[in-house]
């Protein structure tokens, strides 16, 4: 593999600031709606990532959806019990080891706000680019993370 030119590392590298300043941009107007009231942005991570999961997670299984530390995510996880939108269970197949799943009321609040914020970023990211632009950028994520 060569090395990459100059060039090649200075567009690399203003196409990552390009991403995640957009990023940054976007996840501040989302925070500024008011969806948030019963849940954080950082709640509502861990219940859409338990709400798209076939089975309960394993607390690795869910650290691997959301962008928390593992120590973070365990103390999220603990709250979150506590307020009754997640449950532990044993795993049936790990005796040391924990599955977590949404409860009626977790699922309920990430429905209500899922409403709310794929609306949002309907009209930020949907208002800002074309169809094809969509599918585009859809595309051209997957591939970097495949």
């Amino acid at each position: 593999m060569s090395t990459p030119s100059r060039a090649d590392v200075r567009r690399a590298n203003q196409s990552w600031e390009a991403l995640m300043t957009t990023h940054a941009t976007m996840t501040q107007r989302f925070a500024g709606e008011g969806m948030w009231s019963e849940v954080s942005m950082r709640e509502y991570d861990v219940l859409y990532t338990l709400a798209k999961a076939d089975e309960p997670l394993r607390l690795s299984e869910l650290q691997s959806g959301v962008l928390l530390s593992q120590p973070a995510l365990s103390r999220m996880v603990d709250r979150l019990v506590t307020r009754g939108l997640i449950s532990r269970a044993e795993d049936p197949t790990d005796g040391r080891a924990v599955r977590i799943s949404l409860t009626e009321a977790g699922t309920t609040i990430q429905r209500e706000v899922g409403r709310a914020h794929a609306k949002s970023v309907t009209r930020e990211v949907g208002g800002s680019l074309t169809d094809d632009e969509l599918l585009e950028l859809e595309r051209l994520c997957r591939k970097m993370i495949a």
